[in-house]
C-alpha cells in the first residue's frame, strides 16, 4: 500500500518545482517524487495547502536542559562563562527523576515538530540515580527519552554519552557528575537494552557520544569506537570538541595538540562523525576537518548564550565542509533562528552582508537550508536527506498566507522564512514525519496533555531549586 499527496510547490534537488507528487510506502519511505505531475481527472490524491520543504534534522539536543531556560541569566561570579553555567546545570540535573525526563522531552519534542525539526539526535548523558548508582534497568532514563520520541512522533537517533572524568589527564570526576559516569562496557549495555526495547527502524537509530576529549580517555575513546564497530557498525559518533578556549588550552598543555588536531591525528574521522561546536579552529584544522567529510554540528543560539565564540563558517564552507544545526540547550527551538544567527555572526565578524553562499547559489537561506538538511541527515545516520526516493517522507507544509511569506515568490520563500520574524506569525502549518501528519494547522494531538505534564514537572523542579 502507498500514500500520495500533491504539493503545489516543493523544494526538490535544491530547486523549487511545481506540482510535485510525493508518494510513500507503509514504512514512510518515499517511493516516487515527480514534478509537473498531472493527475487523472477525478483523481482522489489530496492536494496540500501550501509550498513544501524537507523537515530539518536537529543534530544536537540535551532534552532536560530545555527546562532550565531563564534560570542562569544573571551574573553569579566576577566573570560568568560556560564553566559557571555548567555548575548551575549540574545542580539542576541532580533533581531529575525518570518521569521528569519523559515529561520534559515529550513537551520539547512537540515544540521541535511545530518549529519544523522532524528528527533529533539526543546527546543523552544523565544515566544514573542522584547517588550515582545505576537504575535497574541501567537504561531507564534513556528509555524515558525514547518513550518521549514515540509519544511525540519525532524521528530519533539516540546517542548515549560516554563520560568518565572532570578534565584532561583523567582528573577524578566531581560529585555532581556521578549521574553521567560510565565505562565503555556499561554504555554498550545501555545501548543493547535500548535496542531490545526499541528496535532499530526507519524512525529510530542508535549511535554513541563520547562526551569530549576532556571527559573521556584516549584509550576509552578507542575502545568505545571498537565496541560500536562490533555491535552497531557504521553508526553515528558525536563528540563535543573545541567549544571553549580553556578546553583548547588544556588539551595543548597535555597533548601538545589542539582538540580537533588530536582527534584527526588519532582517530579515523569520517562521515560517521559529528564534531559538535568545533568553534575554535586554526586554518589547518578547518581544511582537515572539512576534508574528513565529518559534519560540524553548529548550535548557534546556545553558543551565543554561553559566550563560546564564532565558528569560522565562511572558510569552512569554502573548503566544502559539511554542516548541520541543533538546538542544544533549547533556549531557542527553531532551526530558522540557528541559520539566521549563523549568517549574522559572519556578517558581524567580516563586516559584510550575505556571506554564506556560493557562486552557484547566491541565496544565503537556500544554501544554508540545503546544506543543513544534508549535513543533519548524515549526522542522524537515517534516511532523512530531503525529498528524494529512498528518503523518509519528512516534510513541512508552509502557510503562504502568513505575513512572513505572503506575496513572495518561490525564489524568496526561504529567505523570508529564515530572515523574517513577526509577532504571532506561524509560517509552518503542517508537519509530516514518515508520512504521518504529526502537526496539523500548528497543533499536535497530544499537545495539551504534554503541556500539563511538563508544567507540573517544572513546578516541582523549580519549587525544589
Amino acid at each position: 500500500m502507498s500514500y500520495s499527496v500533491i504539493a503545489p510547490w516543493a523544494r526538490v534537488q535544491q530547486a523549487w518545482q511545481e506540482n510535485v507528487l510525493l508518494q510513500w510506502d507503509q514504512q514512510g519511505t518515499l517511493v516516487k517524487v515527480e514534478s509537473n505531475y498531472q493527475p487523472e481527472p477525478n483523481s482522489s490524491i489530496p492536494r496540500l495547502s501550501g509550498p513544501v520543504i524537507a523537515g530539518m534534522p536537529n543534530l544536537h539536543s540535551h532534552a532536560f536542559q530545555s527546562a532550565m531556560s531563564g534560570l542562569t541569566e544573571y551574573r553569579g561570579q566576577t566573570q560568568d562563562s560556560f564553566w559557571s553555567w555548567r555548575d548551575l546545570m549540574y545542580r539542576f540535573a541532580s533533581k531529575l527523576e525518570p518521569q521528569h525526563i519523559e515529561a520534559i522531552a515529550t513537551w520539547l519534542y512537540i515544540q521541535m515538530l511545530k518549529s519544523g525539526y522532524t528528527s533529533v539526535c539526543e546527546f543523552h548523558y544523565t544515566h544514573h540515580q542522584t547517588s550515582g548508582q545505576a537504575y535497574s534497568p541501567i537504561s531507564l532514563l534513556a528509555q524515558a527519552v525514547m518513550q518521549a520520541a514515540s509519544h511525540s512522533g519525532i524521528g530519533i537517533t539516540m546517542l548515549p554519552v560516554l563520560y568518565q572524568y572532570s578534565g584532561f589527564g583523567a582528573q577524578p570526576p566531581q560529585a555532581a557528575q556521578g549521574r553521567f559516569l560510565n565505562e565503555p562496557e556499561q554504555l554498550l549495555r545501555i545501548l543493547l537494552e535500548l535496542q531490545k526495547q526499541h528496535p532499530i527502524s526507519a524512525q529510530r537509530a542508535y549511535g554513541v557520544a563520547p562526551h569530549s576529549l576532556r571527559a573521556v580517555s584516549p584509550e576509552s575513546l578507542k575502545q568505545m569506537v571498537a565496541l560500536m564497530d562490533q555491535h552497531f557498525p557504521n553508526s553515528p559518533i558525536h563528540i563535543h570538541i573545541a567549544e571553549q578556549t580553556a578546553e583548547v588550552e588544556a588539551c595543548v598543555a597535555l597533548h601538545q595538540q589542539r582538540p580537533v588536531e588530536w582527534l584527526l591525528n588519532h582517530m579515523e574521522v569520517n562521515e560517521r562523525w559529528c564534531l559538535v561546536h568545533a568553534t575554535h579552529l586554526t586554518e589547518a584544522e578547518v581544511q582537515r576537518a572539512a576534508a574528513s567529510r565529518s559534519v560540524a554540528g553548529l548550535c548557534l543560539t546556545t553558543e551565543a548564550n554561553l559566550g563560546d565564540g564564532i565558528f569560522p563558517a565562511k572558510d569552512y564552507l569554502a573548503a566544502q565542509g559539511r554542516i548541520g544545526v541543533g538546538s542544544d540547550s533549547h533556549i531557542a527551538v527553531d532551526w530558522r533562528a540557528e541559520l539566521r544567527l549563523l549568517e549574522y555572526g559572519q556578517r558581524l565578524l567580516h563586516r559584510q552582508r550575505n556571506v554564506l553562499c556560493q557562486a552557484d547559489q547566491l541565496q544565503v537561506a537556500d544554501f544554508l537550508f540545503d546544506a543543513s538538511v544534508a549535513g543533519g541527515a548524515q549526522a542522524t545516520g537515517r534516511q532523512v536527506n530531503g525529498l528524494a526516493v529512498g528518503q523518509q517522507a519528512d516534510f513541512l507544509v508552509l502557510n503562504a498566507d502568513d505575513p512572513i511569506l505572503a506575496e513572495h515568490s518561490p525564489d524568496t520563500w526561504l529567505s523570508a522564512l529564515v530572515f523574517s520574524e513577526r509577532a504571532g506569525s506561524q509560517p509552518i502549518r503542517d508537519v509530516y514525519v514518515a508520512g504521518q501528519m504529526v502537526i496539523t494547522d500548528g497543533h499536535h494531538a497530544q499537545e495539551d496533555q504534554a503541556w500539563q505534564n511538563y508544567r507540573q514537572t517544572l513546578r516541582h523542579l523549580l519549587q525544589h531549586s
